[in-house]
């Protein structure tokens, strides 16, 4: 099966699921009128033969069908796992509250009885929909805001003009965790990660950090660049603390992991530490977010050659310094030539691979 999805820019693509083609017109009309695009289907398996090659933003589809209701569509469309996650909105001429708790178990998201307000209609498509996107925004494991959020929020202090920094945060030797624990422990680690970020973020008052999960042990914060060391070092103590509880008491008393390689050799893998790396508006001129997060990730991966804890800030420039005023006191130096934010080893680490640690028996 071959399903496209929607691309970026493009009208959000409504399914309509109704055996009354007067019914169907009615809503298409209302749908494109408010700037939505639309495809329809007057039967279950010919809305099932549709989403064989697209893939709505949402679907509306009635609950009294003959052949497939609407009740058996919702459920075969929550058992399929590339459209399991579609909104669905069931319109039925039964306004009994068990009609309408059956198709709110079947999996739909909501209900408009029959014959409904097209205002109200329009409003409910708007509401989930926004409810729909903004769940996908969210970290399911963290509940922080996904990598869509992170750059509209890098994009807004562009627009602004207004100084900033952008910290990508990683943990060093995370996939050893998982190795030696499992997923589950590896999960443990990610969420205490995610504490620590955000009692980071909120140490600080105003002006208001943000905080988001790209992924994995992947973290992102937007803030002022006066409060990078404070973040920095809040987050890298308190995760410390919190991941030394979540060790094995025996691995966290010899400060390292025993793990096997496929040869069946053993190594010794250090205790994970931070890497952050730091992106500046002060000391450049960015014109898009993605080159923002491009700065942050090339010093994420700096920050990583050094041993244990380490934060590394961007001090390349592409402005001029401004001249002295030599009637005047000295002018204070720019972030970018302020000296890089090291922070003290509070663990130091040999490599972040096993391979380069050596073997032990």
């Amino acid at each position: 099966m071959t399903i496209e999805p929607q691309a970026a820019g493009q009208a959000e693509l409504i399914l309509v699921v109704d055996d009354d083609p007067d019914i169907v017109r009615v809503v298409e009309v209302n749908l494109r009128l408010h700037g939505f695009d639309v495809m329809s289907a007057h039967s279950g398996p010919e809305a099932l033969a549709l989403l064989e090659h697209r893939r709505p933003d949402l679907a509306l589809v009635d609950l009294m069908m003959p052949e497939m209701d609407g009740l058996e569509l919702t459920r075969r469309l929550r058992a399929d796992p590339m459209v399991t996650a579609l909104p669905i909105i069931v319109l039925t001429a039964k306004a009994l509250t068990s009609d309408k708790v059956a198709g709110l178990a079947a999996g739909a998201d909501d209900y408009i009885v029959k014959p409904f307000d097209t205002s109200e209609l329009i409003a409910r498509v708007r509401a989930t929909l926004r409810r729909n996107q903004e769940a996908r925004e969210v970290s399911p494991l963290t509940g922080l805001a996904g990598n869509t959020r992170i750059l509209r929020e890098i994009a807004d202090r562009l627009k602004t003009g207004d100084d900033y920094a952008v910290c990508y945060v990683d943990i060093d030797r995370f996939k050893s965790v998982n190795d030696v624990y499992g997923f589950g422990r590896g999960d443990q680690f990610i969420s205490a990660l995610a504490r620590s970020m955000r009692r980071a973020t909120v140490s600080v008052g105003l002006p208001p950090a943000f905080l988001g999960h790209v992924g994995g042990d992947d973290f992102v914060v937007v803030c002022h660049p006066s409060q990078v060391q404070e973040i920095t070092s809040y987050a890298i103590y308190d995760f410390q603390r919190a991941s030394d509880a979540l060790y094995d008491p025996i691995d966290s008393a010899r400060g390292y992991l025993e793990v096997v390689d496929r040869r069946g050799v053993v190594f010794e893998v250090n205790l994970v530490t931070l890497s952050i790396g730091v992106a500046l508006s002060t000391s450049r001129t960015f014109g898009h977010p993605g080159e923002v997060v491009a700065v942050a990730s090339e010093m994420k991966a700096a920050a990583k050659k050094n041993k244990g804890n380490y934060v590394a800030l961007d001090q390349r420039s592409d402005r001029p310094p401004a001249p002295a005023d030599p009637a005047g006191p000295l002018p204070r130096r720019r972030p970018a030539e302020d000296p890089p934010a090291v922070l003290p080893q509070q663990r130091v680490t040999e490599s972040d691979t096993a391979a380069e640690t050596g073997p032990h028996a």
